[in-house]
């Protein structure tokens, strides 16, 4: 950024990481609370907002350490959801809008893994093609897919879990779209769309034969092995 130095660059832009955040859980708070959204909606589109976080990566400066504040963030909330989940109670902020059933202890699974995993992405895979492509799936493909498995699956298979036909459809579909735009976004001399699509096509396989919660793991787990070899 033109007239400003890198360090306070990467400070102003971890700051509206903050401020996105915290906007977007008192948002959903105020619908679940005001107009009933049910929980499981509020969760994932919280877990869609949470993994839309690499949008402002472009925005930080390479040339200063403090570009990992893009993860400050994340950090934060692994120390919140981990107090909360041991110590909060239902109807605390976190627990309406990022539990299914209002049971703080759900915090510390899929939520707590999820930014545990952001984490990782965000500094060890920090503006890597597997990175962006591992949140992007993440986010948006397990992000929908639940919704969308949820409330129109009828074509139902259980492997570790149960899981439908119309959601592995929507984590690939969703996934694909989302992967192509950030590496698009962020990476562009990355931008393969045949590449793309199969790390996306394994990713949602792992997603498919995943045990519930585990797939916060397996998803980008599976993006980050398969980049290494396609």
């Amino acid at each position: 950024m033109t007239g400003i130095s890198p360090l306070w660059n990467n400070v102003l832009f971890c700051t509206i990481t903050f401020i996105y955040v915290f906007s977007l859980v008192a948002l959903m708070d105020f619908l679940v609370k005001r107009y009933g959204l049910p929980q499981d909606i509020s969760r994932k589109i919280t877990h869609i907002g949470a993994g839309t976080l690499i949008i402002f990566i472009p925005f930080f400066d390479d040339g200063h350490w403090t570009k990992y504040l893009n993860v400050g963030i994340y950090v934060l909330w692994i120390v919140l959801l981990t107090l909360k989940g041991l110590t909060a109670g239902p109807d605390d902020e976190a627990v309406r809008t990022m539990t299914r059933t209002g049971n703080p202890h759900e915090l510390l699974k899929g939520p707590l893994f999820f930014v545990i995993v952001g984490t990782i992405c965000g500094t060890f895979f920090y503006k890597s093609f597997e990175g962006v492509v591992a949140m992007a799936v993440l986010g948006w493909g397990d992000g929908v897919a639940p919704l969308i498995g949820s409330r129109y699956g009828k074509m139902k298979y259980a492997i570790l879990s149960p899981k439908s036909i119309e959601g592995s459809l929507s984590v690939f579909l969703f996934g694909f779209g989302a992967a192509l735009f950030f590496v698009w976004w962020i990476i562009p001399t990355d931008f393969n769309l045949i590449r793309i699509c199969f790390i996306t096509l394994i990713a949602t396989i792992a997603e498919a034969v995943s045990p519930k919660e585990v797939d916060n793991f397996l998803i980008p787990g599976a993006v980050i092995l398969a980049s290494q070899f396609i």
